[in-house]
């Protein structure tokens, strides 16, 4: 009898083992699957602006206007900010633009975490606030919870959210349905715990074929809202597609040149 009993408890215990080695990987590992940064590179009419922060350099693209507005602008996790920097420039004629390179991203020193990413940004709107008296915040996918952290401590003019999510953790557990992802998750970016201390007035940007952020997480976020943002669903965008809608541009001018 012990041979049979053996091989059932190997069968037992074999599945279980590879599932705690995977929960172990992905605890170790989870940056490596939230960040995707990239290369460095150029960006047309704008200027690289190095600012010293705890532990990082991070390049910022900078395109400078007299006035008092200015647009701090962070990305989604794989994005070249300063590709994207022309059109917003255009687009904006009566703002500075600040386009954030994360650590780790686009010529910036350093390894992306939420909490450094977070404190970048604090640190980076406190050093504006002293030239600017007028400062929006655009935060697109990943972007958009550093945004909503920082509309919730500091005073922001308007807020736009592209593509956004109620909490990263949640998002994840939705992808990876088989493995505790919400509990694993580290840098949770809960944007709707943090939503309800924005002040600020803000608009939300949804693609409507959207594969990465499902619409539940966005309509979380949107309910989190002390005051209900501004609602703007672009048919047929999807994800990374978004920017190519020409309502996007249209939307986003409109709401932030008033």
């Amino acid at each position: 009898m012990e041979r049979p009993v053996r091989l059932l408890f190997l069968f037992i215990l074999m599945p279980a083992g590879i599932y705690a080695v995977l929960c172990v990987l992905l605890y170790l590992f989870q940056r490596s699957m939230i960040y995707f940064p990239v290369r460095e590179s150029s960006a047309l009419g704008a200027t690289p602006v190095r600012f010293e922060m705890q532990g990082a350099t991070l390049k910022v693209w900078v395109v400078e206007r007299p006035g008092p507005k200015a647009l701090l602008y962070f990305g989604g996790n794989a994005e070249d900010v300063g590709a994207s920097i022309a059109r917003f420039a255009e687009r904006l004629p009566h703002a500075s633009l600040y386009f954030v390179n994360y650590r780790g991203y686009g010529g910036s020193t350093g390894k992306p975490a939420e909490h450094a990413l977070v404190a970048d940004a604090m640190t980076l709107f406190d050093r504006l606030r002293t030239r600017y008296s007028d400062i929006d915040v655009l935060g697109r996918s990943l972007g958009s919870g550093v945004a909503v952290r920082l509309a919730s401590e500091r005073p922001v003019r308007r807020l736009a959210l592209v593509t956004p999510f109620d909490s990263l953790a949640k998002v994840a557990q939705g992808h990876v349905r088989w493995l505790p992802a919400g509990l694993l998750i580290r840098d949770r970016y809960d944007s709707a715990a943090r939503a309800p201390s924005v002040s600020s007035e803000a608009l939300i940007i949804v693609a409507e074929s959207d594969e990465v952020i499902p619409r539940a997480r966005t309509d979380a976020l949107i309910g989190a809202f002390r005051t209900s943002p501004r609602v703007i669903v672009l048919r047929g965008a999807g994800h990374n597609t978004i920017d190519l809608d020409p309502r996007y541009l249209d939307e986003l001018a409109l709401f932030l040149d008033r």
